[in-house]
């Protein structure tokens, strides 16, 4: 289903902020931020992934439908993913990891994508280290520069793509998530070089 909103202005006109979305932001002065521009019911769990991953480290930031309906409704595509606190803190940040949910299409691999290839590849090989599928997101490869997780002061990002499988199986198993979100954020932690 194609987006309903072009931009975050045209959706903020029609939509009503704390009953038909959230917006969850903590600037931790971090040089890195974790975000999930479509969480809530846009893309089930990725909010609460990428919170789990930014833990007490990073900054944080998630937009969140909050009540369920078609995919489109409140889905703003990631290179025109505009809504101003994310702007304002991705631009702030060094780099930045966004959190998506995709379908089952495929193997249960995430697929990796964004312009800081180092970091991308860094996750990709903690993720494969420590048991998860991972590989290039030929699909969705998050290359353009008005990407939301692009938008730092380094111009690059890594976009992260979860199948559903994947996301129910971190919503049911605690153990599973915290291996996921440590292998993630630990990844990033010496990332001085990136």
């Amino acid at each position: 289903m194609a987006d309903r909103f072009q931009s975050f202005k045209e959706l903020a006109a029609r939509a009503q902020l704390d009953t038909d979305y959230r917006i969850r932001a903590l600037d931790r002065g971090s040089e890195v931020v974790i975000l999930a521009p479509h969480g809530g019911w846009i893309e089930p769990m990725t909010s609460e992934i990428a919170d789990a991953i930014a833990g007490s480290d990073f900054s944080f930031y998630a937009f969140e439908a909050l009540r369920n309906g078609p995919h489109g409704d409140f889905h703003i595509t990631s290179h025109r993913f505009d809504e101003p606190m994310a702007v304002e803190l991705v631009g702030r940040s060094r780099t930045a990891i966004a959190i998506h949910g995709r379908g089952n299409e495929g193997p249960d691999a995430v697929w990796l994508g964004g312009r800081a290839t180092l970091l991308r590849d860094a996750v990709g090989a903690s993720l494969r280290n420590a048991g998860f599928e991972a590989e290039l997101n030929k699909k969705l490869p998050g290359l353009d520069k008005a990407n939301i997780c692009n938008r730092t002061r380094s111009g690059e990002g890594v976009q992260l793509e979860l199948p559903r499988r994947l996301r129910n199986l971190l919503a049911t198993d605690p153990d599973l998530l915290q291996s996921f979100c440590e292998t993630v954020r630990n990844s990033v932690l010496p990332s001085s070089a990136f």
